[in-house]
């Protein structure tokens, strides 16, 4: 079956976590290109903030109050999006939070609540989005991580639960595609991304985290996000990086290891004291809209990669290949 997808000003989009980072960077960029919005985020306070910038600018948003790790929470999502708008065209499941440190010092009710929020959160949404889309036809968009491809030492649940991701999207995508269900199902796979992720992070190191370059801006994962709302996409990588690290992983897997063990473990820890414990949100919101982070170096504002790949999916091979050649040179240099 060939998937029809609508025009965004002609869509309504769920957006989860949409009070930082990606999902509000989505979030505002839906709604300057006309889509009405339902957003859920923990903060009730950051949501109705923006709510107020997107209908005074004239668009149309509500909001919920919702903790995606439990069921009954994501279901009063979908409710509101009916009860406002007659249901939703798109469902982006973006809620998310991280963890650095070391997988022996973790806690393991920390790990579990990682879990919750990060795989059994996207499961329900997935499943909720699906009793709408399955009949009306849309996308199902999860947004994932590089480290869905590849894990990262100092980032290893976190990885971990977006190799869950991966596994349930892929499988997902299968399934509706033997029913010959409409929905288009896409896994959004980032690139470090300047956005409050590390400082909201639940953080185990003797230092503040911080990103390893090459570092992106939100609004290119807010791209592809919405270029999948509009074409059926199966997955897409945001910053070439990403991809480049994936692929490597693949062809020269102890090569990749050892260039992570000499470049991401020192490179995630900055020069500056940890947050206090209060600052990160893995049981609490963060309770105020950013979607830059702080981090200190350069940020690439659009991707080479992400733009040819979704122009078409051979430039984005080529530009890819360059990429891989250039990874392998420098990871042949760190050995």
């Amino acid at each position: 079956m060939k998937i029809k997808l609508k025009p965004l000003s002609e869509q309504v989009i769920v957006i989860t976590g949409a009070s930082s980072g990606i999902g509000l960077s989505t979030a505002r960029m839906a709604a300057q290109q006309g889509a009405r919005l339902v957003l859920a985020a923990r903060s009730e306070e950051a949501l109705q903030k923006l709510v107020w910038q997107i209908t005074d600018d004239g668009g149309q948003a509500a909001y919920v109050v919702a903790d995606v790790s439990r069921e009954e929470d994501v279901a009063r999502v979908a409710e509101l999006a009916r009860e406002r708008f007659g249901g939703f065209d798109t469902w982006v499941n973006n809620a998310g939070v991280g963890m650095y440190g070391r997988l022996e010092e973790f806690s393991v009710e920390d790990m579990r609540r990682l879990f919750d929020v990060n795989f059994w959160g996207l499961v329900y949404g997935s499943r909720e989005a699906l009793k709408t889309l399955k009949t009306r036809g849309g996308a199902l968009i999860n947004v994932g991580s590089v480290v869905s491809d590849r894990s990262l030492p100092l980032q290893g649940i976190y990885a971990s639960s977006k190799h869950a991701v991966k596994g349930f999207t892929d499988a997902l995508r299968m399934e509706l595609e033997d029913e010959e269900a409409p929905v288009s199902v896409t896994l959004i796979k980032p690139g470090p991304i300047d956005t409050p992720f590390p400082m909201h992070a639940r953080n185990y190191l003797e230092v503040e985290p911080k990103h390893v370059p090459p570092v992106y801006a939100p609004e290119t994962v807010a791209r592809a996000i919405l270029h999948a709302a509009t074409t059926p996409t199966r997955d897409l990588f945001v910053g070439g990086g990403g991809r480049n690290m994936a692929v490597l992983g693949n062809v020269a897997p102890r090569l990749t290891d050892k260039a992570m063990e000499a470049g991401v473990i020192p490179g995630t820890k900055s020069d500056r004291p940890p947050l206090p414990p209060e600052a990160d949100s893995l049981y609490k919101p963060s309770g105020y809209l950013a979607e830059r982070g702080d981090y200190p170096g350069m940020v690439r504002g659009t991707s080479a990669y992400t733009e040819g790949s979704m122009q078409s999916r051979n430039i984005g091979l080529a530009l890819l290949g360059a990429g891989v050649a250039a990874a392998v040179w420098s990871a042949a240099r760190k050995k």
